[in-house]
């Protein structure tokens, strides 16, 4: 400290009064943020804020300090980086900056554009952004999770420092950026090409064309929001007036699998060929009771259950139904047998 010059100890003392002054922007610009990102439904590795420490400040100044004229002029003292997922987020979320903060567009930078042969770890977008209501600015970084660990591990190993590297090691520094690189490009392309095909997916869906759709974990969940088997359900709890309470169906999947259900047509068809006979099994099942309450996933399993039945499956094919169903549980067996004289009483087999 006590080599920096008279002009130097100036900006620092500056520094010390409007420390107060950088806490309250600090806090004011993380939780901006962060409610924008939870406006536009964005999700992302982690967003940091940090003020510049004194130390920090004093190295800066003795380094360039005759390049600043005021405290105001270092754009830098408070700082702010967000890191994503992908690397389309960072320019969703950098038109979001530019909505909530004024941009000084001549210092701000994006290094992503500059293609230099070693640059994937420094390619995060830099705006120098002004908060209303204040006079000092601060720098948002943007950057990808993979350039944030790949900046992170060259610091660590000292690549960037100035200290000359053996060409070979450039050489496996930069194969391992350009191979980093086109993961981010990749993952980001993953992604856009998962949102069309979920939304093909529904298209066909609400279109009818259910034979088209492969039966899978998202095609499945598509074909639920539909609900197929409202229906169905309504007319088992009117047998005793009861309340539906939901369930997640999606654990029946590897049953309608096992049951050679490959698209959603498959699906819909087996709802509509053993509907009726799943309705006759609910109504054996709860007629003499006072439940009041039944699951959403009962008319399912008892379409799955007429449908082993049916196909020649017996007790044994219900015990592995409800041993996917529960897992494994010392009662799959006793429920088998319950379940198969159920349907034995009324003459579904």
């Amino acid at each position: 400290m006590d080599a920096l010059d008279l002009h130097c100890q100036m900006i620092l003392e500056e520094y010390r009064e409007a420390l107060p002054t950088l806490e309250r922007m600090q806090a004011e610009v993380l939780a901006t943020l962060r409610k924008a990102l939870e406006r536009n439904g964005l999700v992302v590795t982690a967003i940091e804020t940090r003020i510049k420490t004194e130390e920090s400040l004093a190295g800066k100044l003795a380094l360039k300090g005759g390049k600043y004229a005021t405290l105001s002029d270092i754009t830098d003292i408070l700082g702010a980086r967000i890191i994503t997922f992908y690397t389309d987020d960072v320019d969703r979320i950098a038109s979001i900056a530019e909505q909530l903060f004024e941009i000084d567009w001549n210092n701000s930078v994006d290094k992503r554009r500059l293609h230099q042969l070693d640059s994937f770890g420094y390619n995060s977008l830099h705006y120098i952004c002004r908060l209303p209501g204040y006079d000092m600015r601060f720098e948002l970084q943007l950057r990808t999770t993979l350039q944030h660990a790949w900046a992170a591990i060259n610091h660590d190993t000292g690549y960037k420092s100035g200290i000359e590297i053996p060409r070979e090691y450039m050489r496996r520094i930069n194969r391992l950026a350009g191979l980093l690189e086109m993961a981010d490009d990749e993952f980001s392309r993953i992604r856009t090409e998962i949102t069309d095909y979920r939304r093909r997916v529904q298209s066909l869906v609400q279109n009818g064309k259910l034979d088209d759709v492969l039966l899978d974990g998202d095609t499945f969940r598509s074909y639920l929001q539909a609900k197929p088997l409202d229906r169905l359900n309504r007319r088992i709890a009117a047998i005793n007036q009861a309340e539906i309470q939901d369930a997640p169906l999606i654990r029946y999947l590897r049953v309608l699998k096992a049951l050679q259900c490959n698209t959603l047509g498959d699906v819909s068809r087996l709802i509509q060929t053993y509907e009726e006979d799943a309705y006759r099994l609910a109504r054996h099942q709860l007629g003499n009771t006072d439940i009041d309450i039944v699951s959403s996933a009962i008319g399912l399993q008892n379409i799955c259950i007429v449908c082993i039945l049916k196909t020649g499956g017996g007790k044994i094919g219900l015990e592995r139904l409800f041993e996917v169903l529960n897992g494994n549980n010392s009662q799959n067996a006793s429920i088998a047998e319950m379940t198969y004289q159920q349907a034995r009483n009324i003459e579904l087999i």
